[in-house]
């Protein structure tokens, strides 16, 4: 989720929705009803502005990266991109939005660092948002609803105020268990200052001070072009792998199996699985297979710094694929395969 660039001082902090959410008649929220207010486009310039601007000075990074700068540039920017996709992928999302696992301190502080340096928004925002993504997908209460079209779910959301349902549904959604976190309010209170340093002038001056890069190649390198790919490698989560891919675990839903996003977005890409099974720490059935994200957490797991990692059962998996998955129409898909007989009876029905 990256930032949506705030226009006016009372939107500043997280849209006016308060640190602790109030308690909630849990009546109200049985189940999504539509709201009563009128709702208009409003085009948030400012935003248009500033992402226009970022996409043409990354396309100017990106002719530089083949004519002045030198190769450890290049890859600075490509490691950049690593660190700050595992502050989501692996810190946003799987660890602090969906509690797939647990992490030490000492594992909480580097990723929270890691999605300082993708600017994709403060972990508390990011991750209150997706929860809403996810209990209100694909609805006018989801940020990044992908009904409205793919360049609303890749980008457009972002250059738009939200919709009245978004905030609504986003004051009911629990965010406490983030607050008792000291790395998520301490990120959350500092986080100007924190994404000034880690997005834009550590990338820029590490090539400088490490082996003589100028300062120019640095800047539209590693701090610009950098930042507008990992953005869009992360809103192809929420615009291609909503629109293209299979569904073997549940053909009702928008979300798929979309193999650009699995690379791009460091194994994120699985996108049926993850939404029919959220609090897998994988997001996967594949595992670690094509997921960096998980090899990450599998790798601080075996240091002792991830524990209690959540994972589907396959019996779990292969019942859901015959229940509501596209196996019968489509054919077997991952590691755990239903029966051949079961599949027959399903194609029959």
């Amino acid at each position: 989720m990256p930032p949506f660039i705030k226009e006016s001082i009372n939107d500043i902090i997280d849209d006016d929705i308060p640190d602790l959410e109030p308690v909630i008649d849990p009546t109200l929220d049985k189940q999504l009803q539509p709201s009563k207010e009128k709702y208009s486009i409003k085009i948030v310039w400012r935003n248009v502005i500033l992402m226009s601007a970022l996409h043409i000075a990354a396309i100017y990074g990106a002719y530089l990266c083949f004519v002045s700068a030198k190769w450890q540039t290049n890859l600075a920017a490509f490691v950049l991109y690593q660190m700050g996709g595992l502050g989501i992928t692996a810190g946003c999302h799987r660890l602090w939005a969906h509690k797939a696992y647990k992490a030490r301190l000492p594992l909480r502080i580097l990723l929270a660092m890691f999605q300082t340096i993708a600017f994709q928004n403060h972990i508390y925002e990011w991750s209150r948002d997706h929860r809403v993504h996810h209990k209100y997908s694909e609805t006018d209460a989801d940020p990044h609803n992908s009904r409205r079209g793919f360049f609303f779910a890749h980008v457009g959301w972002l250059l738009v105020r939200k919709h009245p349902d978004v905030i609504r549904k986003g004051r009911q959604i629990g965010m406490d268990d983030l607050m008792r976190d000291p790395v998520v309010r301490v990120q959350r209170k500092y986080y100007l200052p924190l994404v000034l340093f880690f997005c834009f002038i550590m990338p820029t001056y590490v090539p400088y001070l490490f082996w003589n890069e100028s300062l120019y190649n640095g800047f539209y390198i590693c701090a610009l072009l950098r930042y507008a790919w990992t953005l869009n490698m992360t809103w192809l989560v929420n615009s291609a792998a909503h629109f293209w891919g299979r569904h073997p675990y549940d053909k009702e839903i928008m979300p798929a199996e979309n193999y650009f996003t699995v690379y791009g977005a460091l194994g994120e890409g699985f996108h049926n699985y993850h939404h029919t099974f959220p609090w897998d720490y994988a997001a996967s059935e594949l595992g670690w297979r094509f997921n960096v994200s998980t090899m990450f957490i599998n790798a601080m797991h075996a240091i002792g710094l991830a524990y209690d990692l959540k994972q589907v059962s396959p019996e779990m998996i292969m019942k859901r694929k015959q229940r509501t998955g596209d196996v019968p129409l489509k054919g077997n898909y991952g590691l755990y395969h239903p029966s051949t007989t079961k599949i027959d009876e399903l194609k029959s029905e």
